[in-house]
C-alpha cells in the first residue's frame, strides 16, 4: 500500500481545527460491471458531511491513495455541512442521481423503499466480521445488514474551571440540579453563560437525547418512536426551567452547537456537552483554556449519554458498480486507513482491529468509557428521518413560550405521520 500522499495529506489534517454534532451523480450510468475489467473505468459519485475543518482533505487523501491503488476506479467525492446534505440527498434522489456512497445517519427509510444494496454486496465477508457485533447490528433492517459503520462517538460534559473558581461552584455537576445551580451561578458572577443549549437545526436532536437519557428516556426502537413519555416529557421540562432561569445563553432555540462550542473554547462559557473532537480543537485554537471533562449530568447521577453512529452506504441504483463499491470500502476499513482516518477526526473506531491498534489513546479514553452507557439513535425506524427533522425544526420552541408538552406532542406527530 503506497503511504506517501496519504501522510502528507493526515499531516496537514491533523494540524486543521477539528470540530464538533453536488453535482448531479451519474447513478449507474457508467461502464464497468467489474471494477477491475481491462480498459473500462467506473467513476463512484460520493457524498459525505463535515465532521471537521479536516474533513474534505482528510478523505481526498483516502482516495488519492486509493485510486493510485485501483486506477480503473475514479472517486467523484463532495462535502456538504450537516445542515445541508439531507436536503441535498433529498434532491438527487428525487432527480434519480443518488450517490454510489454515502455517508450519514439514519437509513432505514432506505432500506425499506429498496434503495440500498445490502452490505454483503458492497463489502467482503473479511470487511464485515470486523465490525463489533453491537454496531454491525444496529446496521440491520429486517434483519438484513446495510450500513457500514463508520465512526462511534460519545458526548461528555466539558467544564471550564476557570470560570467556575470565579463563581465559586467548588464540584463538577453531576445532576441536573448541581447543573442548574452552577450554570446560574456563573451566569450571575461572571460575564460568560453558564451553560450552553444548542436547540437550533444543527442539532437539537442530539441535545435532547442528552436530557432524555438522564432520565432513562430515549426516543423509541426500530418498531416505536415514542417522543412524548414521561420520561422525556420531565426532561424536556428542565430544558426549559434552565432556559426560563436565565442560565443558559441568550435565543437557544435558534443556537447551533458549533459555533456554542466555539463559545466554549474561547472560555466565554462555564458548561457544554462535547466530543472527542472538541479536545483537538482546544488543543490547536486554545491551549491554555483550563478545562475538565467529565460524565453527562444527569436527574440522579446515574451514567447515560448520547452515542452517534455514522455509516458507510451504497444506493444500488442499477446495481453494476457494486463490485467497484466493494473495493472501495474493503480498502477504507483496512486496519491502517481506517485508524488514520478515524483517529485524525478524533472519533471512536467501530471495527475490533481498529480498537486494537487505538487502545492506547488517552485522548479517547473518557469518551471509551462512557460508550457502554450510551443511548443511540432509533435509525432502523423508518420514521426516524421524520423525527429527526421534527426536532431540528421544532424543539427550540421551548424557548419561545411554548410548552413542553406541546413541543414533544407536536414532534410526535410528524412522526406517527411517517409510519
Amino acid at each position: 500500500m503506497k503511504r506517501t500522499k496519504r501522510s502528507a495529506v493526515l499531516a496537514l489534517s491533523a494540524a486543521a481545527a477539528l470540530l464538533l454534532t453536488s453535482c448531479g451523480f451519474s447513478g449507474g450510468n457508467d461502464s464497468g460491471g467489474s471494477a477491475e475489467s481491462e480498459g473500462a473505468q467506473t467513476t463512484l459519485e460520493m457524498l459525505v458531511p463535515t465532521y471537521s475543518t479536516g474533513t474534505k482533505a482528510l478523505w481526498e487523501g483516502v482516495i488519492d491513495d486509493f485510486e493510485t491503488e485501483h486506477p480503473n476506479i475514479k472517486v467523484n467525492l463532495e462535502v456538504q455541512s450537516w445542515e445541508n446534505i439531507e436536503n441535498v440527498l433529498k434532491t438527487k434522489l428525487q432527480g434519480n442521481q443518488a450517490p454510489d456512497i454515502y455517508n450519514g445517519g439514519a437509513f432505514a427509510e432506505f432500506a425499506a423503499e429498496d434503495l440500498l444494496a445490502p452490505a454483503s454486496d458492497v463489502a467482503s465477508a473479511e470487511t464485515l466480521a470486523d465490525f463489533q457485533t453491537t454496531f454491525a447490528d444496529a446496521e440491520k433492517y429486517q434483519d438484513t445488514q446495510y450500513g457500514l459503520p463508520l465512526i462511534a462517538s460519545a458526548r461528555a460534559l466539558f467544564y471550564n474551571k476557570d470560570l467556575m473558581e470565579e463563581a465559586g461552584v467548588k464540584n463538577v455537576p453531576t445532576t441536573w440540579d448541581q447543573l442548574h445551580d452552577a450554570s446560574k451561578a456563573i451566569s450571575d458572577k461572571t460575564k460568560a453563560d453558564g451553560y450552553g443549549m444548542p436547540l437550533g437545526s444543527e442539532e437539537a436532536q442530539g441535545e435532547s437525547l442528552i436530557w432524555f437519557a438522564g432520565n432513562g428516556g430515549n426516543f423509541g426502537d426500530a418498531q416505536k418512536i415514542a417522543v412524548n413519555t414521561p420520561a422525556n416529557l420531565e426532561a424536556a421540562e428542565f430544558m426549559k426551567k434552565m432556559i426560563d432561569d436565565g442560565v443558559t445563553q441568550n435565543d437557544p432555540g435558534a443556537t447551533q452547537r458549533t459555533p456554542m462550542l466555539n463559545t466554549f473554547i474561547q472560555g466565554k462559557l462555564g458548561f457544554a456537552y462535547a466530543l472527542p473532537q472538541t479536545v483537538g480543537q482546544i488543543k490547536k485554537e486554545n491551549p491554555d483554556l483550563d478545562y475538565g471533562i467529565a460524565a453527562v449530568a444527569t436527574k440522579t447521577g446515574s451514567p447515560a449519554t448520547l452515542g452517534v453512529a455514522d455509516r458507510l452506504m451504497s444506493f444500488k441504483n442499477d446495481g453494476s458498480k457494486s463490485a467497484a463499491v466493494k473495493e472501495f470500502f474493503d480498502y477504507f476499513f483496512s486496519a491502517d486507513v481506517y485508524t488514520d482516518w478515524v483517529s485524525t477526526e478524533g472519533f471512536l473506531p467501530t471495527t475490533k482491529s481498529g480498537s486494537e491498534k487505538l487502545a492506547g489513546d488517552e485522548t479517547l479514553k473518557p469518551f471509551l468509557d462512557l460508550l457502554p452507557n450510551a443511548v443511540f439513535y432509533p435509525t432502523t425506524n423508518p420514521a426516524w428521518n421524520a423525527t429527526d427533522g421534527a426536532f431540528k425544526s421544532l424543539m427550540g420552541e421551548i424557548a419561545t413560550g411554548k410548552s413542553a408538552q406541546e413541543v414533544l406532542d407536536a414532534i410526535q406527530a410528524k412522526a406517527d405521520a411517517a409510519k
